[in-house]
């Protein structure tokens, strides 16, 4: 079993949860996600199963989309509704243009420094376990992209958002450098992953029915197979000695591909190589010598 999940996270559960859970389900130990969801957080998950697990750099790197909800009034120490308030809550909230103006100035290329209690490493340990122990945490910030913070709705101290961002970028932080340049504090509240890359949250189904269409063996509603990923790849189709080749992880030239394409390609890319029997063998580059195509994930 190997292919795509995609997962509506529930409120309260851990990526890991989820992992945990389907590796039961599944009766398969390799499995994992393609980037985290904080409990608080609900939404797209994507989980790969099998040897889809070693594509996580093509996922992992993608865009991302959510709705969620600021609250207005006090930062907290977790940068969201589970941690503990900084200050006494501030009565001097923004009106409406002010907001807005303080969310359009957070969009573009930024420099964003993570969240304290996040996942993110110092000296090989998640910096969650400084923050725990009332340690220093000294994180460095790291460059993100806001394609666009849109606010849906404000009813102080309640702001209803969507945002556009690119991997790596942390809402919880967002809402508390917004508190910050509003004066008045702010943390997340809620949050709803929408989109990452091409998948979109209507395409996700509940764990109760992909557990339930596992124990009926229908697992083609919900495993998107291996084959049908990364499909903006160009695929070409090996011959049966281009396929012993990519098992050694050697090289390969046009003769290996059935039929040769014009050959080599005008600019750099990835191809997925298919044999005759329809199933992916790996992944390729150009070589450096610009007339043979080098395996680089060989499945």
């Amino acid at each position: 079993m190997e292919g795509l999940i995609l997962v509506d996270k529930p409120l309260g559960w851990t990526s890991h949860d989820v992992v945990a859970r389907l590796r039961t389900v599944l009766n398969e130990g390799r499995v994992g996600h393609y980037g985290t969801l904080d409990p608080l957080a609900t939404g797209l998950l994507l989980v790969a199963v099998g040897r889809a697990t070693r594509l996580f750099p093509f996922f992992s790197g993608k865009d991302k989309s959510y709705r969620g909800r600021f609250r207005l009034g006090y930062a907290t120490d977790t940068y969201d509704a589970q941690g503990q308030a900084q200050s006494p809550e501030s009565q001097n909230l923004p009106d409406r243009e002010k907001l807005l103006a303080a969310m359009e100035a957070m969009t573009g290329r930024q420099l964003q420094t993570p969240p304290p209690f996040s996942a993110k490493k110092i000296g090989g340990r998640p910096s969650y376990i400084l923050a725990r122990r009332k340690k220093a945490v000294p994180l460095q910030p790291e460059q993100v992209i806001v394609h666009f913070l849109v606010l849906d709705g404000y009813e102080p101290p309640y702001a209803d958002f969507h945002v556009g961002c690119s991997a790596g970028t942390y809402v919880r932080s967002l809402a508390h450098d917004l508190g910050k340049a509003l004066g008045c504090g702010a943390h997340l509240q809620s949050l709803c992953r929408l989109s990452s890359g091409e998948f979109q949250l209507e395409q996700a189904l509940h764990l109760e029915d992909i557990e339930a269409l596992a124990g009926r063996a229908e697992t083609d509603r919900f495993l998107r197979p291996l084959e049908s990923l990364l499909p903006d790849f160009p695929k070409i189709v090996i011959s049966q000695e281009g396929c012993r080749l990519v098992k050694n992880g050697r090289p390969l030239s046009a003769r290996d591909l059935e039929p040769s394409p014009s050959w080599p390609p005008n600019a750099p890319q990835t191809f997925r190589l298919f044999g005759s029997d329809g199933r992916l063998k790996g992944l390729a580059r150009p070589g450096e010598d610009g007339q043979s195509l080098q395996p680089f994930i060989v499945f």
